[in-house]
């Protein structure tokens, strides 16, 4: 009698390569450390299923509890292989991973193990410490406000003021952008108060001062910025409208023209191998005093006046299309229509070319004429009226571009104003707005945590303590991704290689700068098949391609985390 055999087929991916890439940050030893559990609980360590999860949400983009028990059932062998050999079905019901997350959103364990993470990675992977950047950002949901809850209706950066709403707060570390403390607040805080402590905390987390933290224009109050000079630290950011109002700004540009001062241009090069200058900018130095906790405190800080090209030529085309609609809305001012009523007092059309300039911006930019016609006509005697000349007043209104002071207005465009207490030698202009351009490093993080692939919002949990521990849990993920972009790109570099076959539809395209997304989505159809019948078992695991060996050595992995799986 032939005995029957079965066969299983397991999607690998790239689970092999998360658990691998997790155990070199050692996220389930220090969550196991510093998260305190029932001393009778059974299965999965908090660590292990944290990282179990991590792999579900990093591999599928889905953060739902409910879709993990049966993604992780259909590759228990993958996760077995991995050195979760103490998996079960049972481990990932909802209320164990609902624990998981009520353990994340303890504030003291939470900032303790985030503190000893931090510390950790940077030696781990040898990070250097030098720029850190801090930023906000809100997440939307569809509930109802309650009082004291976590959601609150506040400033949307969503444009949703509609949608109650929770905050974050971010420190992430240059050039990787990969994040090293995090807050999770109601929606209603303002950004301001938040900058000092993250700042407190990433200091104690790296044991390092003078650190540069970047941040906008809500990090230069001056009470963080005094309090952050008196730590030994630095800062970078620009400052607001109400700071340096543009008319004091263009003010302090006509003073170091007019003295002759030093124009510095920031150049960078383009896509064809050429320089183009990207911004210019003058220096003045100004001596600053505030209070902290009752001292005054007195320092040099260096006002960096900069002008972005692409900034003041996007302003320049939208004031040249302004005088334009202004000029038209001048002249239909007077224009007859059926149903306009006629401006018929010279004070009327002066208010209503008030109205247009103002309206346009474009105050003193164009010489405006009024015309007046007087127009006298007989009227005949009628029924009892009088004969009589009846006299009407027209007006027309006429436009003059001000060149002059269009000119003047145009090369005024574009200036800001940054803030730094960084010496001269240290941080020149030029690199001063290097950094500040890199901000986009920490949206790219809040994209990444706002859509694909880790899609906070919608938030699919209901009670606000699940709802701190998954954003918490998220940042996590985030820091896996960073990190493994991070490091491939870094060895690219060393090697001054490229890494081809990423993208779909050009085989042929290659990049020293892939995505994190991109690496890992090149491991995708990895199979593992399971022959077996009574007394016999066999494992087949697909062939790992080239670009998939290249991208395990850049990251330091070797393949036998996918070959161990296979009977030899």
């Amino acid at each position: 009698m032939k005995e029957a055999l079965s066969i299983e087929t397991e999607r690998m991916d790239d689970i092999p390569l998360l658990i691998t890439h997790m155990q070199r940050m050692k996220l389930a030893e220090l969550l196991d450390k510093h998260m305190p559990t029932h001393g009778h609980r059974k299965g999965l360590s908090v660590g292990e299923l944290s990282v179990v999860w991590l792999v579900h949400i990093l591999s599928q983009a889905d953060h739902r509890m409910n879709r993990v028990q049966k993604w992780a059932t259909s590759r228990l062998e993958t996760l077995w292989g991995c050195g979760v050999d103490a998996l079960c079905a049972q481990d990932l019901t909802d209320d164990r991973l609902a624990d998981v997350l009520r353990l994340l959103s303890q504030d003291v364990h939470w900032h303790v193990f985030e503190q000893e993470l931090m510390g950790q990675l940077v030696r781990i992977y040898d990070l250097q410490a030098q720029c850190v950047r801090i930023d906000t950002t809100t997440a939307s949901s569809y509930t109802d406000v309650s009082e004291q809850g976590l959601l609150q209706l506040g400033h949307s950066k969503d444009h949703r003021p509609d949608l109650p709403q929770l905050k974050l707060v971010l420190a992430s570390l240059d050039p990787l952008g990969m994040p090293l403390a995090t807050e999770v607040i109601s929606g209603e805080h303002a950004d301001d108060p938040v900058y000092l402590p993250i700042i407190a905390r990433v200091r104690d987390g790296l044991q390092k001062k003078g650190l540069l933290y970047v941040g906008d224009c809500k990090m230069a109050a001056l009470q963080t910025r005094a309090s952050i000079q008196m730590q030994g630290e630095y800062y970078l950011c620009p400052l607001s409208a109400i700071q340096a109002p543009p008319a004091q700004v263009s003010q302090e540009v006509e003073a170091q023209q007019s003295q002759g001062a030093r124009l510095i241009q920031v150049e960078r090069m383009d896509s064809e191998g050429k320089n183009t200058c990207i911004a210019q900018g003058y220096e003045t130095v100004q001596t600053v005093t505030a209070q902290v906790d009752g001292q005054s405190q007195t320092w040099q800080e260096r006002r960096l006046l900069v002008q972005s090209m692409a900034s003041t030529h996007s302003a320049q085309a939208s004031l040249q299309e302004r005088l334009q609609k202004a000029q038209q809305a001048l002249q239909e001012l007077t224009a007859r229509r059926q149903g306009k009523t006629r401006l018929a007092e010279r004070v009327e059309v002066e208010e209503a070319i008030k109205d247009v300039l103002t309206r346009f911006r474009v105050e003193g930019l164009l010489d405006v004429q009024i015309q007046e016609h007087v127009q006298e006509r007989l009227v005949r005697a009628y029924r009892g009226r009088l004969s009589g000349v009846r006299r009407v007043v027209t007006f027309t209104v006429s436009s003059q571009r001000e060149e002059k002071s269009i000119e003047k207005a145009m090369s005024q465009l574009g200036w800001r104003v940054y803030a730094t207490n960084y010496l001269d030698e240290h941080l020149t202009l030029e690199q001063a707005v290097e950094a500040y351009r890199d901000e986009y490093l920490v949206e790219r993080n809040f994209s990444r945590l706002k859509g694909h692939p880790l899609s906070l919002a919608p938030l699919y949990v209901q009670r606000d303590d699940h709802r701190i521990g998954l954003v918490r849990l998220l940042t996590l993920a985030l820091r896996v991704l960073t990190l493994l972009e991070g490091v491939v790109r870094q060895r690219l570099g060393e090697q001054k290689e490229d890494l081809a076959g990423l993208f779909a539809g050009n085989p042929k395209r290659r990049t020293a700068q892939p995505t994190a997304e991109r690496l890992l989505e090149a491991f995708r159809e990895v199979t593992l098949t399971v022959v077996s019948a009574p007394g016999f078992a066999q494992r087949y695991v697909t062939p790992l391609s080239s670009l998939q060996q290249q991208i395990l050595t850049l990251l330091g992995i070797s393949p036998a985390v996918y070959l161990r799986l296979v009977d030899e």
